[in-house]
C-alpha cells in the first residue's frame, strides 16, 4: 500500500473499424496489462465496431511502467487471434494532475496532446477538467494490424493512505 501512488480508472468505450479475424467479422475483447496486472473486457460477438463501455482499474505504483492495450478476437476452439495493440501514455495526463489545479469550470481544457510517432494517438487528445475531476479521452490507433482504433478515457483516483503523486 505504501508504494501505491493511486488508481487509474480506464473506461474502455468502443472499438472502431477493427480487423476481421473470423469469416465475416470478429468477436473482440480488450486486454490491458501493466506490469503484473492483467485486466480484460467482455467479448462482443460478431462486431468490428464493438461498444464495451467498461471500467477497468489499475493500481499505479510507478507512472513510468507502460500500460499496454491489446485487442483479441475470441475463438472457441483455437487460441484467440491478436487484432492489434497500443500503448497508453499517461505521462502528459500525470503532468496535468501534478499542477494541483482546483475549481476550474467544467469543460476547461488543461492540455492538448497531439498524435506523433512516439504515441499511439490517432487524433488530438484533450486533458479536461470535468466536475472536479481531471479526465483524458483518447483514440488509440492499433499497431501491428491493418485497421482499428480503440476509444478510452482515463481518470485518476486518489486513495487515502497512499503516497499520491505529490508524495
Amino acid at each position: 500500500m505504501e508504494n501505491l501512488l493511486g488508481l487509474l480508472r480506464l473506461r474502455v468505450r468502443r472499438g472502431i473499424n477493427l480487423a476481421v479475424r473470423d469469416a465475416r467479422s470478429s468477436d473482440p475483447y480488450v486486454a490491458i496489462t501493466m506490469g503484473e496486472q492483467k485486466l480484460k473486457t467482455r467479448v462482443v460477438k460478431d462486431n468490428c465496431n464493438p461498444e464495451w463501455n467498461e471500467e477497468l482499474t489499475l493500481s499505479i505504483a510507478d507512472t513510468d511502467v507502460p500500460i499496454n492495450l491489446v485487442v483479441y478476437d475470441s475463438d472457441t476452439f483455437t487460441l484467440d487471434d491478436k487484432m492489434g495493440d497500443a500503448e497508453i501514455d499517461i505521462k502528459p495526463y500525470v503532468e496535468c494532475l501534478k499542477m494541483g489545479l482546483e475549481d476550474l469550470p467544467t469543460g476547461t481544457v488543461i492540455s492538448r496532446v497531439q498524435p506523433s510517432r512516439t504515441n499511439c494517438l490517432s487524433d488530438e487528445s484533450c486533458v479536461v477538467w470535468d466536475n472536479g475531476k481531471i479526465r483524458q479521452d483518447m483514440f488509440l490507433r492499433l499497431r501491428n494490424v491493418e485497421s482499428g482504433e480503440v476509444e478510452v478515457q482515463i481518470e485518476w483516483i486518489n486513495i487515502p493512505g497512499c503516497r499520491g503523486l505529490f508524495g
